[in-house]
């Protein structure tokens, strides 16, 4: 089988503060929400404006860095890859979520330095929140 590639990289403003949490190995793993909006002319020449949310996780270092410097409304760059995970809840029923496993982010915005940090231990280990 060939080889794939799975990166994505998005620009927006955080939905929420972060939450960090530790797996029960100890490793820090941070969560947050990214919008990032597009606009666009309809054929009508309506002017038109789509809002996409992600769902981002951090890991290890980047997740406590991640806690440490970012909050609710702050525009930042996430790179990393996607992953689906799934898991059932107490009734049996299947839920899944599709996170951007993040590897480097960017704080951007108001700031007259933009701060780059990145992650290259990110493995995407199981946790559950």
């Amino acid at each position: 089988m060939g080889r794939g590639l799975n990166k994505v990289m998005i620009i927006g403003n955080l939905g929420r503060d972060p939450e960090m949490r530790y797996t029960p190995s100890g490793r820090p793993v941070t969560s947050f929400s990214v919008a990032t909006s597009r606009s666009w002319t309809s054929s009508e020449g309506e002017r038109r404006e789509e809002t996409e949310w992600f769902n981002v996780v951090a890991w290890g270092n980047l997740a406590e860095i991640c806690k440490a410097h970012l909050s609710k409304n702050q525009q930042v760059y996430v790179e990393g890859r996607l992953q689906t995970r799934g898991w059932e809840d107490e009734d049996g029923k299947k839920h899944f979520r599709t996170e951007l496993v993040a590897n480097e982010m960017i704080l951007l915005g108001d700031r007259r330095q933009h701060i780059d940090y990145s992650d290259n231990e990110s493995d995407g280990e199981d946790y559950a929140f």
